[in-house]
């Protein structure tokens, strides 16, 4: 790959730098696949394909702009319809920032969040009719008593767009409280009926993770609530006692990543794993996703987790896998046509790994692998798609990025 460094406006500190593949290495753009470092485990995978896919390279010219390194970890971005971008701080506020890089005053009203640990101001989404009622959603570490929990509130932003106006807390994660500050979850969007999908962690703690597979417990779940954060008609039925109506799926670990594809209309999810097992799921309906029972990882320490086993019936692989781990994060379909050989492709912030994966997906396997960014070492939490289907990544380190066609 051969990349030219362009200067553009020195005063805001913003740069581009323009790529292309001119080197064929291999055949038909397929590759070795991208990791190359050993595994933690030798468990072995599911079906092929599930983990270490072959890489692929884009072979468009596409340019990555450093828009602006001025904000305060980021950690949830969104785009407003005019283009600009509605982005979380981990501390408690958010903040507009044009995609040419001019960032917006702190927008303040929102409820305090405890920011301790991975806690914080989390993600967020828009109201589909945002144009008309200027209704913001997002997800936040609430302080309770004896501890945290992962929250949903929702506000209007002002017409300054200074402040949130009448925040409302809509739904709580219970159990009410852990004195962790791990696993919170935190990504939020809505579905085509306008309800909102939220993701929650099972806060990491060996008191609370066995909690992922209880249906009275709406930790380590993706859940379905309306605006108003009451159970969403038409959710899955769980058929064990006293399952809360809200549950959607269960099973899951430190979920960070949502998208629905553009075309399926599935609801696709990212987690993180413990050593290895970071897992890219298809989320279906009242299904099992195993955690703590199946996982492709084993504890920080080595130690087995549960049984050591990694396949149990009625519990849900991963389509994807990393081990060792990439730490995935924030994470958008392309639906754009500025970069056609993206099209469905999913793109996904990666924490520890630094870089921006792009998986092609094809009949809901992932097909190839490919790795962006990766020189600018950078922790990638969140990306989304612009109304100039363009991508807009932000780091832990205050970055924004766009990504777009040469």
């Amino acid at each position: 790959m051969k990349c030219k460094l362009h200067y553009l406006m020195m005063a805001s500190s913003m740069f581009l730098i323009s790529c292309s593949d001119d080197l064929e290495i291999g055949e038909g753009n397929i590759f070795p696949p991208v990791e190359t470092n050993p595994a933690n485990t030798t468990y072995a995978p599911a079906f092929a394909g599930q983990t270490r896919i072959n890489a692929v390279k884009t072979t468009t010219p596409y340019q990555k702009t450093l828009v602006t390194s001025a904000l305060s970890s980021p950690w949830g971005i969104t785009a407003l319809p005019d283009g600009r971008l509605l982005i979380t701080q981990k501390a408690g506020t958010m903040r507009i920032v044009t995609s040419t890089g001019t960032v917006g005053n702190p927008i303040t009203g929102l409820p305090a969040v405890n920011s301790t640990g991975q806690g914080g101001l989390l993600g967020l989404c828009i109201d589909p009719q945002f144009s008309t009622n200027r209704m913001v959603y997002w997800v936040f570490t609430e302080n309770v008593t004896g501890g945290t929990q992962t929250a949903v509130a929702k506000g209007r932003l002002s017409n300054s767009e200074t402040t949130i106006e009448n925040p409302t807390v809509i739904y709580r994660a219970n159990p009410s409280a852990s004195v962790g500050n791990l696993h919170y979850g935190g990504r939020i969007l809505f579905d085509s009926s306008g309800n909102l999908f939220v993701s929650t962690g099972e806060r990491s703690d060996l008191s609370t993770r066995p909690l992922a597979q209880s249906v009275t417990a709406a930790i380590g779940k993706i859940v379905r609530i309306t605006k108003d954060g009451q159970p969403a008609s038409g959710n899955p039925t769980f058929s064990q006692s006293g399952a809360l109506p809200e549950l959607y799926s269960i099973g899951h670990r430190n979920p960070q990543g949502l998208a629905i594809h553009p075309v399926t209309g599935d609801l696709w999810q990212g987690e993180h794993g413990p050593r290895g097992g970071d897992e890219i799921n298809r989320i279906q309906a009242g299904a099992n996703y195993g955690w703590p029972t199946i996982t492709y990882g084993i504890e920080y320490s080595g130690a087995v987790i549960g049984g050591g086993i990694q396949q149990q019936n009625g519990m849900q692989q991963p389509v994807y896998y990393w081990d060792p781990v990439i730490s995935p994060s924030g994470m958008t379909f392309y639906r754009g046509n500025n970069m056609p050989e993206w099209q469905n492709n999913l793109f996904i912030g990666s924490l520890s790994g630094k870089h921006i994966a792009r998986l092609v997906i094809e009949n809901n396997k992932v097909v190839g692998e490919e790795r962006l960014l990766a020189d600018e070492d950078q922790r990638f939490r969140d990306v989304t798609q612009g109304p100039d289907n363009a991508l807009y990544a932000v780091t832990d380190e205050g970055r924004l990025y766009k990504i777009n066609k040469q």
